[in-house]
């Protein structure tokens, strides 16, 4: 097992927003990405948080991410526009693109902003709980490389194109869901290799086609629930790629094939005022009182009780705040270093080999 080490939320952005800076990005995209990989982290996903860095600093010294985008806002009609990102660093792209999402959506009532030209973007959770806190609902997805086998088939096609939805509450932090449409995203593949840990043998599968339990054997991720995922996954990149005029599916670039390559990457973001529909205040109580009702059915054996979609990840959010987190002593170990990177990518499949 991973020798593994607690560190503050503070302590820890910290330290990925130095390295980030060392690796040329310059002051606010390397505080908004820091404070993004940390959020992950705090909420338990470690997919997409202190374990990605590695691989961020090297794409940004190789030149696969614009340090310094010409970004621009392209309004298209009353309640749509596209995002450019110039292939800057996705997490600050991304950012910058739902602001005026969340503007937008307050003037118009509703928002659809395409981004188009970004690099990896992170949890999309956290643009849409931002929206969430403007007392709007939203919904974003991203495309991602071809790592996927679509169901029945033995080659992969799409990526794990997640989903994320986020509605405001009354009394409480709203309510937020991120999911990939493959049963793991591909970042938990990288989480259990960094600890050492095996993966479920329903995750994905070897270069047979062959359910695996070895990380390091990952050759194609399965879809959720078979040709429902599989659907979910298609609609996506449709969505995020096709209709901005993007690549997709297999033709995707690689996030490791070539790092001094933009990744020219696609996302959607929808994003709606409720006050248009009905009094916000009731909306937000009846999400409060969903909530109640699904924390009051019986859990069934061995659970403790019901959680509504993504509360644990709010519940270690909230612990991680008062205790902080643990993170993999190598990752830390790196992170206090003077090493900007390991050259450890590039020339690789989508699964880093």
């Amino acid at each position: 097992m991973e020798e593994m080490s607690r560190r503050s939320l503070l302590e820890l952005e910290a330290l990925m927003k130095k390295k980030l800076l060392a690796a040329g990005l310059p002051e606010a995209a390397a505080s908004e990405t820091a404070a993004h990989l940390t959020f992950a982290d705090a909420c338990g996903i470690h997919s997409h948080g202190a374990v990605r860095m590695d691989y961020y600093a090297e794409r940004l010294v190789k030149g696969g991410i614009t340090l310094e985008p010409n970004m621009s806002f392209e309004k298209t009609g009353a309640a749509t526009g596209i995002f450019h990102g110039d292939n800057g660093m996705g997490h600050y792209v991304c950012n910058e693109a739902m602001a005026i999402a969340i503007h937008l959506a307050k003037e118009a009532g509703i928002a659809a902003v395409g981004i188009e030209q970004t690099s990896h973007s992170g949890t999309m959770a956290y643009y849409v709980k931002q929206a969430a806190e403007a007392d709007l609902v939203a919904i974003a997805m991203c495309q991602s490389d071809p790592m996927a086998v679509p169901f029945g088939g033995t080659e992969n096609y799409f990526g794990t194109n997640p989903i994320a939805f986020a509605a405001p509450r009354a009394n409480h932090p709203p309510v937020v869901f991120d999911m990939a449409t493959t049963v793991q995203a591909w970042g938990k593949i990288l989480d259990a290799r960094s600890k050492k840990q095996q993966i479920p043998d329903t995750w994905a599968v070897d270069e047979h086609g062959l359910p695996t339990t070895d990380p390091y054997a990952v050759q194609g991720l399965l879809p959720i629930a078979g040709a429902k995922g599989y659907g979910l996954m298609m609609m996506v990149d449709i969505l995020a790629g096709s209709m901005l005029g993007l690549a997709f599916g297999k033709q995707v670039t690689s996030m490791y094939a070539d790092l001094t390559e933009k990744r020219r990457l696609g996302q959607f973001l929808l994003v709606i005022d409720p006050s248009r529909f009905t009094n916000i205040e009731t909306f937000k109580q009846s999400i409060d009182q969903m909530v109640t009702e699904l924390h009051a059915i019986p859990p069934v054996e061995g659970q403790s009780q019901v959680y509504y979609p993504g509360e644990i990840s709010q519940i270690h959010f909230e612990k991680a705040q008062q205790e902080g987190v643990m993170i993999p002593k190598a990752i830390i170990d790196y992170l206090e270093s003077e090493t900007l990177h390991f050259d450890r990518y590039g020339s690789q499949d989508s699964f880093a080999k």
